[in-house]
Formats: C-alpha cells, sequence, structure tokens
C-alpha cells in the first residue's frame, strides 16, 4: 500500500525541500505539481528559478486549479507525486469562485483512488497566527483548516516543518535529509 504524505510548515520554514527529499527518495520518476500561477514579473522569477532547481530530479505539472484530474493523470505515469502547495490551490479556487470544500472532497476521494503511486502534499500552516482582519482572510483560513484536518485524516504520514527541522504528526519518522536540493 502507498503511504500518502501531508507535509505542513509555515512560510520559508523548509516544507518543500523536506517534501522534495521525500520525493527523491521515494521514487524512480518523481512528478512536480505545481499549483502556482504566475501572475506578475517577481512570481514569474520564482516560478522559472524553482522550475531550474528542480528540473533534474523532477517532471514539472502545471495546474492552479483541476488538482484532482491532475493527480489521477500524474499518478498513472509516476511512482511519486509531489504537490506544491495547497494553500496556493486553495487561493486560486477562491478567486476562481470555486467551491473550496467540494474541491477538497474530491482530492480526499482521489488521494484515496491513488495506490500505486506515493502523493506528496505541501501546504502552508496558516493557523498559528492572529484572527485576520477581513472576512476573505478568515474565510481562507478556516478553508485551509478545515482542508489540513480532512487529509490529515487520509494521508499516513503528516509532518510539520518548523526551521528546516521536521517534526512528525503522524506516521513514520524519515529518513534523514542527505542534502537539500530546494534554495529559493
Amino acid at each position: 500500500m502507498t503511504r500518502h504524505v501531508l507535509v505542513l510548515g509555515g512560510a520559508r520554514s523548509g516544507k518543500t525541500a523536506f517534501a522534495e527529499q521525500l520525493a527523491i527518495r521515494s521514487g524512480a520518476t518523481p512528478a512536480y505539481l505545481a499549483t502556482a500561477e504566475a501572475l506578475d514579473a517577481e512570481m514569474r522569477d520564482r516560478v522559472a528559478s524553482h522550475k531550474a532547481t528542480r528540473a533534474v530530479h523532477f517532471a514539472t505539472i502545471e495546474e492552479p486549479l483541476a488538482l484532482s484530474e491532475a493527480l489521477l493523470k500524474a499518478a498513472a505515469k509516476h511512482d511519486v507525486i509531489l504537490v506544491d502547495c495547497l494553500t496556493l490551490w486553495i487561493t486560486n479556487l477562491l478567486v476562481a469562485n470555486g467551491d473550496v470544500a467540494k474541491a477538497v472532497s474530491e482530492l480526499g476521494a482521489t488521494l484515496m483512488q491513488i495506490d500505486a503511486a506515493k502523493v506528496i502534499l505541501v501546504s502552508n500552516e496558516v493557523g498559528l497566527g492572529i484572527v485576520p482582519d477581513n472576512a476573505m482572510a478568515r474565510t481562507f483560513r478556516d478553508l485551509t483548516g478545515a482542508a489540513h484536518q480532512r487529509l490529515a485524516e487520509i494521508c499516513d504520514d503528516v509532518y510539520f516543518v518548523v526551521a528546516g527541522l521536521p517534526m512528525t504528526l503522524k506516521g513514520e519518522a524519515p529518513a534523514q535529509a542527505e542534502s537539500r536540493i530546494h534554495v529559493a
């Protein structure tokens, strides 16, 4: 049985670098399913840098909205799929007036269907700060927290990364990372 993984952490916590190491050590043909949309020059530069950094290790798939569909397609070709990141995906859905709760439910059902590939989900933990001062931000925080809870139930391993150090919340403790590939 394949073990799906949820990696949570704050911005710039090292969660993506940790997830990348898990993916690289887990399979021969990892895919990187990126949810970001490059809507301005800074983000285009950031995306280009990330692509260049991971090109040696990953096949890149870009999908900002139809995550479940993209996962099913990727699982047919790859034994490991790293999804980075769920918070950007949720943001994209909110901006597109999508039904986030329905999309998360579909994602959960998709994960339970995928048994031939390992899926590693990366997401920002957004519930550790103060209560946001506006309705949109509170909705985002609430939907993201609910998504994390639902996906943590489904995933076999759940990690929380702080200052580059992973803490095991559920499942097996990871083997020590050999080196980091994610710099930007």
